[in-house]
């Protein structure tokens, strides 16, 4: 049965992915600028950050002419109109900038090099492996068991991501400065609001039975998830960059007010 929308909720979809695209674009250009300031040995995850939102950018607006194109309005709502929306687009751009958010914390860190190739060896595997076993699930029906149990499945290496990050990462952080760790603990928490919102709205059309209505959920969820997840998280690492390029002494850092790019407090706004 082709799915049909009111007006309200396609224009709500319409409208969050438009939104994202903006953000994407925005993010884009305001990494681009700032990079100069950070300095040369901390500015890889400044451009990782750069990357995650152009590839984004680029997914979101397939994803927004994909979805447009999938409907006609008729009789005052939104129909099929045979055409497939893909749902590949977003998947892709998770398997290409999930491992990239990941590698931009291990990056700006500096940490010693064996340990730097050994979190970015198994936190790649592990966004790859969460990834990939999501997509089977997506494909699914919506009240059979195998979208639950790719559900799980995915779950677990996402687990083992927080663990990483909470557990493993934390040690290492024992030579960062009070503010680093600081916005370290902000980057983790927002991993772990944010991230959780995925699995939420993934699972919408299992719980929700309202077609339309858990098709509008997972849609702005797996939105609103990407902005605090890439633009958000990009702020995150940019002002750690910032911060040790401003404990270097690099003049054109010191020209940047932390207070203008990050609350004092990231921890606080991340589990706010």
């Amino acid at each position: 049965m082709d799915l049909v929308l009111s007006e309200n909720q396609f224009n709500l979809v319409y409208n969050s992915f438009s939104f994202v695209i903006a953000c994407m674009g925005a993010a884009f250009l305001f990494f681009l600028l700032i990079r100069s300031k950070v300095a040369p040995r901390h500015r890889m995850a400044v451009t990782l950050s750069t990357l995650v939102v152009a590839i984004a950018f680029y997914h979101y607006v397939r994803i927004f002419d994909s979805f447009s194109s999938a409907f006609d309005f008729v009789d005052g709502e939104f129909v099929q109109t045979g055409a497939p929306f893909n749902e590949g687009y977003r998947y892709v751009d998770w398997l290409l900038t999930v491992p990239l958010l990941l590698a931009e914390l291990v990056v700006v860190l500096k940490l010693a090099k064996g340990t730097t190739r050994s979190l970015l060896v198994r936190l790649t595997a592990a966004a790859v492996a969460m990834i990939l076993l999501g997509w089977p699930g997506e494909l699914a029906a919506a009240d059979s068991t195998a979208r639950t149990i790719w559900g799980i499945a995915s779950t677990i290496p996402f687990l083992y991501i927080l663990y990483v990050l909470f557990v493993e990462l934390g040690r290492s952080l024992e030579r960062q400065s009070p503010q680093v760790r600081k916005l370290v603990d902000g980057l983790r928490y927002i991993v772990l609001a944010t991230w959780g919102v995925y699995p939420l709205a993934y699972m919408a059309p299992s719980v929700i039975d309202d077609e339309a209505t858990a098709e509008v959920v997972r849609q702005v969820g797996y939105s609103v998830a990407d902005v605090f997840a890439k633009p958000l998280f990009g702020l995150l690492v940019l002002a750690i960059a910032l911060a040790k390029s401003r404990a270097d002494g690099y003049e054109p850092a010191l020209d940047e007010d932390p207070e203008l790019m990050i609350p004092d407090d990231a921890s606080e706004l991340s589990s706010s």
